[in-house]
């Protein structure tokens, strides 16, 4: 199973629809948003896939965010998720709150630890915990945009840089 995890989208649709593009092409089947989708109107750009969104620091609007999330059939975000894919137990959440991800890697309960906030791409093994931040596609700060895509059966991790438009 091939996942593709983004995060700190901040309304970029450009950007967006240049990831999911991405996606398609590698064939992935589910969505991780690790937070800052930022307002509930750019929900919408996920409708037809399967997602699971973390809310951010800068997902005010979390009623709203709520309520889009559900009109594409996706559960609302939460600050933290746990979920299993492929036998795999996953947490993910933002990473604005450092001790709570910190946690989690901690715990060693989990096989992966996703989160974003930072916008920088991370990749590191931590006991037996893959800890991976996909990186940005949108806000005011500069640097590289990114996704990630995860192969649970391999254990294998790409990131895609998009261009900026």
């Amino acid at each position: 199973m091939k996942i593709g995890i983004l995060s700190d989208t901040h309304d970029h649709q450009a950007n967006t629809l240049a990831a999911l593009a991405i996606f398609r092409a590698e064939g992935v089947s589910q969505l991780l948003h690790c937070g800052d989708i930022t307002t509930p109107g750019f929900v919408g750009v996920f409708a037809g896939w399967t997602i699971t969104f973390v809310s951010g620091n800068m997902d005010r609007q979390l009623a709203e965010l709520a309520d889009a999330a559900r009109a594409i059939g996706a559960t609302p975000p939460r600050e933290q998720v746990s979920l299993t894919l492929d036998g795999h137990p996953i947490a993910m959440m933002h990473g604005h709150h450092d001790e709570v991800l910190q946690n989690l890697i901690e715990a060693q309960t989990y096989r992966y630890v996703l989160h974003g906030h930072t916008h920088a791409r991370r990749d590191d093994r931590i006991g037996q915990t893959r800890v991976i931040n996909p990186g940005a596609l949108g806000s005011t700060r500069r640097g590289p945009r990114s996704v990630a895509v995860l192969d649970l059966a391999g254990d294998h991790l790409r990131f895609a840089e998009i261009e900026e438009t």
